[in-house]
């Protein structure tokens, strides 16, 4: 009799699980973390220091997600261990492959994307019912309506290169349909680092959740996804809005807005901007209230 085909994870790699669904699942990334554990409580035996969510987690904590502890991992004899392609280093994953572990990763650019990997992640590599969170997530990103905030409360202003009106919180390249609600879409920069300061570029998956909030990306069209760009020139790259998330690195109303006087700041959750999980179902109204309520400092 043949051996099934192994599942293949978002990197198209084989991942040769076991004759029955894991039991002892280790995570590597935040988001993955609070995705099986909000669906299949007790799945989890390992999770980094940074898995913050749920609060009531209990496993095992075995490092970073750049630095894991990969023999602590291997004493827990997971059958899975969850990592994702941006956020993990391939030697540790491949040290754990070595080692006999399955290993699943994901890779996320766009909602699409996190959506699409999610429930394969979930019902393939887990073995798991699709959870009701997943669909209500869908529905929620499904059903924005049109940015309000920011060009209601940043001048309105010329877009250089836009292609056309936003329709439900999304850039169009042609018409608005009869009915449909047309914002101008505001350009922003959003910094994830200082020293260097560094914003999001091109192809990220927070980008594009801002993308169907009504904001278009300076730095979009960057070759680099995360480039480091120095203060003077984001201060004269003519920002309408500058998007400051808790995480990576943690921006406060007291760090962070001070460097750019006179242009209006949100300050958003890093976790609803960034991690592909059950936070999806509320992302949508937590990222559009703070977008529509900019401040100015100086």
């Amino acid at each position: 009799m043949a051996e099934p085909t192994a599942p293949r994870d978002d990197l198209d790699l084989p991942v040769r699980l076991g004759a029955r669904p894991p039991r002892r699942v280790v995570s590597l990334v935040p988001s993955l973390t609070e995705a099986v554990a909000v669906t299949a409580p007790g799945l989890l035996v390992g999770a980094t220091a940074w898995c913050s969510h749920p609060a009531e987690l209990s496993v095992t904590r075995i490092g970073g997600t750049k630095n894991p502890d990969v023999p602590g991992i291997l004493a827990l004899e997971p059958d899975l261990v969850l990592a994702n392609d941006e956020e993990n280093r391939r030697p540790d994953l491949d040290a754990l492959r070595a080692a006999g572990v399955p290993v699943w990763v994901t890779d996320i650019r766009t909602l699409e994307d996190a959506f699409r990997s999610l429930d394969r992640l979930l019902t393939v590599a887990c073995g798991l019912p699709r959870p009701d969170w997943l669909d209500e997530a869908e529905a929620a990103w499904r059903d924005i309506g049109p940015a309000n905030g920011p060009s209601a409360n940043v001048p309105s202003t010329d877009v250089p290169g836009a292609n056309g009106p936003v329709t439900d919180g999304l850039v169009t390249d042609g018409p608005v349909a009869d009915g449909a609600q047309a914002v101008a879409p505001v350009r922003a920069i959003v910094p994830i680092w200082r020293r260097p300061w560094m914003v999001l570029g091109r192809d990220t998956f927070a980008g594009d959740l801002l993308r169907r909030l009504g904001l278009r990306l300076v730095h979009a069209e960057h070759p680099e996804r995360y480039p480091a760009i120095p203060l003077p020139e984001l201060l004269a790259c003519g920002a309408e809005l500058v998007v400051l998330p808790d995480e990576p690195y943690r921006f406060t109303a007291e760090d962070g807005p001070e460097a750019f006087p006179g242009v209006p700041v949100a300050l958003v959750s890093g976790r609803h901007l960034t991690w592909y999980g059950p936070s999806l179902v509320e992302a949508p109204a937590v990222l559009r209230h703070a977008i529509d309520h900019p401040f100015v400092q100086g």
